[in-house]
């Protein structure tokens, strides 16, 4: 893996000349009831303008109760490409991982259920590989929900306030370097060279692999070139819960490199530690009352403005519903990260196990037909 660009740099990569390479690539995509989407997705992915014979599919279903796999059989009746595979464990990194060592492909291309890949996305992503030597490409994060809620929970997603530094990584400008990309496209030599997917990690699973890129000289590259629409949820109680997850599985993250955690991922556990001891102390002292009440106006005047910074390009309506939103966000995820770091505390102390290998190893197949 190339490393002729230092770490953490966000200058834009230099392109050389355009490489005409063209790799099998293996698009692995992990399910659990995802049948209202799954089929967009498999159209979106099938109809790539890249060679037919160069291209596969593979599905790994991690225990769906829905008609996710009858769906999957159907498209492999009418396509070879298309293949099934079963993710005992049931969860995102192990289901990427049998899908890994199920590839035919130099090229890994991880796919979401519910993104909508553009028809150029594959072509453009081997372009990159090949012209910038980047060791992981992947493009930013789309919304596309039109239902009300789910476009307000796109909003607060997209939004520095929300995520803070996260977002201005995520598009918005010339390709550059970064620590970590939505989907990614990967060839197969860097799983040889780093390992797959921590299976232990349960969210965030991207971001654990991608520092272990870096850390071996790799690069991360991402690009507004690589188009895809993602279909999120219009749960609130969902939006929480994943949050409160993300915050969870950073604090495991954090233990295992030491060198991930930035100032923006202690700021909301910081914001709820303040909230709880600021709170405690207002029932006893009259001047605790007075700054908290300050600290929660300065918070929530910084939320209005970015709602209303947000909301312009979306439209105003919007506006009144982010505010809430934020801050449940900011709650969630701080309290996620509090209750990992707890839970997690002994593991500080003891020696930690290194991520599977890419290695040859029996993975449970379907029968054709």
């Amino acid at each position: 893996m190339s490393a002729t660009v230092s770490r953490g740099t966000t200058a834009a990569p230099a392109r050389g000349p355009r490489a005409e390479w063209r790799p099998r690539v293996t698009a692995v995509i992990p399910v659990r009831n995802e049948e209202r989407d799954l089929g967009a997705c498999l159209d979106a992915v099938l109809a790539q303008e890249y060679p037919r014979e160069l291209l596969e599919v593979i599905v790994v279903d991690g225990g769906s109760r829905d008609g996710s796999v009858a769906i999957v059989e159907s498209y492999r009746r009418r396509d070879p490409r298309v293949a099934l595979r079963r993710n005992p464990a049931g969860t995102i990194p192990a289901g990427l991982n049998v899908g890994i060592r199920a590839a035919t492909g130099d090229v890994i291309a991880r796919v979401d259920a519910r993104t909508r890949l553009a028809p150029d996305y594959v072509a453009r992503a081997v372009r990159l590989l090949a012209e910038t030597g980047a060791s992981n490409v992947g493009g930013a994060v789309r919304y596309a929900s039109t239902d009300y809620m789910a476009r307000a929970l796109g909003l607060v997603m997209e939004s520095p306030f929300g995520v803070g530094g996260a977002a201005a990584r995520y598009g918005g400008g010339a390709d550059r370097w970064t620590d970590t990309v939505y989907m990614g496209v990967i060839p197969r030599r860097v799983f040889e060279a780093v390992g797959l997917f921590d299976e232990e990690i349960l969210q965030d699973e991207d971001t654990e692999f991608n520092y272990r890129v870096r850390e071996r000289g790799g690069r991360i590259l991402v690009s507004d070139c690589l188009r895809s629409a993602y279909r999120n949820p219009s749960s609130v109680r969902r939006f929480v819960w994943k949050n409160f997850a993300f915050g969870y599985w950073k604090a495991r993250v954090w233990q295992k490199h030491r060198a991930l955690i930035a100032w923006r991922h202690l700021v909301p556990p910081a914001f709820v530690l303040g909230l709880a001891g600021g709170g405690a102390l207002a029932l006893v002292e009259p001047w605790a009352r007075t700054v908290m009440g300050a600290a929660v106006a300065v918070y929530g005047a910084a939320a209005v403005a970015a709602a209303l910074a947000v909301s312009r390009r979306a439209g105003l309506r919007y506006a009144p519903a982010l505010p809430a939103l934020f801050a449940g966000m900011h709650v969630a995820w701080g309290l996620g990260f509090l209750a990992g770091a707890a839970r997690f505390l002994p593991r500080w102390f003891a020696a930690e196990t290194p991520p599977p290998a890419l290695a040859p190893e029996a993975v449970a197949t379907e029968a054709a037909g």
